[in-house]
């Protein structure tokens, strides 16, 4: 078996601490990815706020900072992003 020299270790070693050190994408978009599938097929939603409040409804449109909730029987609610804790589907 044949030895590599020290310089090729060398080398070796430091393409893989580059790799290492790639940074991760600043935005996935699946957050914007999953909130326009919602939109588009309908689905009931419930959202959880960060003071414990629920309400339910449909997004209808959402941008960097809110959604906006359609609800039934109830008018419609822009709720902003900062203020939701998590959201599922109903």
């Amino acid at each position: 078996m044949q030895q590599r020299p020290p310089w090729m270790a060398a080398a070796d070693n430091r393409s893989l601490v580059a790799k290492a050190k790639t940074k991760a994408p600043d935005q996935t978009f699946a957050e914007a990815h999953y909130l326009r599938e919602l939109i588009e097929k309908q689905t009931p939603v419930t959202v959880r706020l960060l003071d414990g409040e629920e309400v339910s409804g449909v997004i209808e449109y959402f941008d960097v900072k809110f959604i906006r909730l359609t609800r039934e029987g109830a008018p419609n609610l822009f709720v902003f992003k900062h203020e939701i804790k998590y959201l599922w589907e109903s």
